[in-house]
């Protein structure tokens, strides 16, 4: 993703201000004061993401410990609070991909990140009661999509802080750390469960049905409050709007009629909605597939895994090529669900535990390396896709190309996150559904190895094979 920038008269980058002569492909300006400025934003945003994450992974760990303190609820419902989240979250992000440009990136990232607040605090009052109706966890889940709908405004915010050169990196930290969240939610949270953090004022615990000790399940919620207060506080004094990254949704807009874009988004369901929806699910398809083995001892393993290798994707990417990579993330992917699928058990009986853990753990790694491959691929096929268009412009009507060129590359990212994020949703749900149809979540497997197959035939027809229309 490639910001440009217009030279304008020069004033003092004061944190916490609007700055309104931001040109970071100026080296002595960049040494000067856009290092500084960039860098601050950025140590924000990280901290502030991960929060996003951890909040909308937050009924990954929740649902395991529901029927424990009294929740009669079904499988399917169960896996309908883990799906939600990622629902509303991959449907918030559409709109979130284009507010950082409209608002302002330290006003956004300072409200989205105290939104935050709402289905923690809530959360953390509605398990203390065993008759909280269904529908208020349905209500608290939807809103835990906040976070990750943070991602979209998130990435494009710091998308604009950084030279062309330098944006790989600042990228890959925001995402990948960011993205961390989900494993320190799936840590914690067992962790924190089991005693009393917050005394008297954080509730008495909940007894659990089958006579063990007693859970503290409200502080799954209210373990995240103090931080989200520091972080939203801090971009609100510690960050900075920028008016050169202003521009109206209708210049945004264009990638609707771009191909690529939408080629893009389907990809993205690939690996980041790989990602997120392993990362849901993982926990109650443990508990519904091989139930002597606790969940939580392994769920954040993966994403952990799959976070750390986000900038190692994008690494791989800039070396040999992001299409190559993301060709062979899913010809792998391919193999490792039939890796699954031949370690689960069958009708109950049977299948191997470790080789099960074995083949999903690689498919968080793969579909980690392949978070960064595909965003590796987005800014070259729109900075080819203008050149091409400008071939016979002048050096002005070139650089504005080049300009459109990098808002397209940031609306594209901040929108194919959107809809990658419904993976999130369908993951989870597929096994949902597969196990109540059949008694097994063979079938949602079996349909994610269709859809890499296609996966597969896009990145190699557009973007790998030799003669391609836009290889990257």
């Amino acid at each position: 993703m490639t910001v440009g920038s217009d030279p304008v008269v020069r004033s003092t980058a004061s944190p916490g201000r609007v700055i309104s002569d931001w040109t970071p492909e100026d080296p002595g300006y960049w040494e000067r004061t856009g290092k500084r400025v960039a860098t601050r934003n950025l140590v924000i945003s990280i901290p502030s993401l991960l929060l996003a994450f951890s909040v909308w992974v937050l009924f990954s760990a929740v649902t395991i410990s529901l029927p424990k303190i009294g929740f009669g609820f079904s499988t399917d419902q169960l896996f309908w609070l883990v799906a939600l989240p990622s629902l509303s979250g991959a449907t918030l992000r559409i709109f979130y991909s284009f507010v950082i440009p409209i608002f302002g990136g330290r006003r956004w990232t300072a409200l989205s990140t105290a939104s935050l607040l709402a289905p923690t605090i809530w959360l953390g009052f509605a398990v203390q009661n065993p008759a909280t109706p269904y529908w208020v966890f349905v209500v608290i889940a939807i809103l835990c999509g906040f976070g990750g709908a943070n991602f979209s405004s998130s990435m494009s915010n710091i998308s604009f802080f950084y030279p062309k050169q330098k944006q790989g990196l600042a990228l890959g930290l925001n995402a990948g750390l960011g993205n961390v969240g989900v494993s320190v939610a799936q840590a914690v949270i067992p962790l924190v469960i089991t005693v009393g953090v917050f005394g008297a004022l954080g509730g008495a615990p909940q007894p659990v049905v089958e006579g063990d000790a007693p859970l503290y399940l409200q502080n799954a919620g209210f373990i995240w409050v103090p931080a989200i207060a520091i972080c939203a506080v801090a971009a609100w004094f510690g960050m900075n709007d920028l008016t050169s990254a202003r521009s109206s949704f209708a210049e945004q807009a264009v990638i609707f009629r771009r191909k690529h874009n939408w080629l893009m988004c389907w990809l993205y369901i690939g690996t980041f909605g790989s990602y997120i929806g392993f990362s849901a699910g993982f926990p109650m398809l443990v508990k519904s597939q091989f139930p002597a083995v606790n969940p939580l001892a392994y769920a954040f393993i993966g994403p952990l895994l799959g976070a750390l290798m986000r900038s190692v994707g994008g690494s791989m990417a800039d070396r040999w090529g992001g299409a190559r990579l993301t060709f062979w993330v899913f010809a792998l992917m391919i193999a490792a669900v039939f890796g699954v699928l031949h370690f689960l058990p069958s009708d109950g009986q049977g299948g191997n535990f470790y080789g099960f853990l074995f083949s999903f753990m690689a498919l968080f790694v793969l579909s980690g390396i392949g978070n960064g491959t595909t965003f590796r691929m987005i800014p070259v096929i729109f900075r080819t896709l203008h050149e091409r268009l400008s071939a016979g412009a002048n050096a002005e009507g070139k650089a504005a190309s080049a300009h459109q060129a990098s808002i397209e590359s940031a609306a594209v990212v901040g929108f194919s996150g959107a809809i990658g994020a419904y993976g999130g949703f369908f993951i989870p749900k597929s096994y949902g559904s597969s196990i109540t149809l059949t008694g097994s979540p063979d079938m949602a497997l079996y349909g994610f190895v269709v859809f890499y197959v296609t996966c597969l035939a896009v990145t190699w027809w557009w973007y790998y094979r030799r003669g391609a229309e836009t290889p990257c």
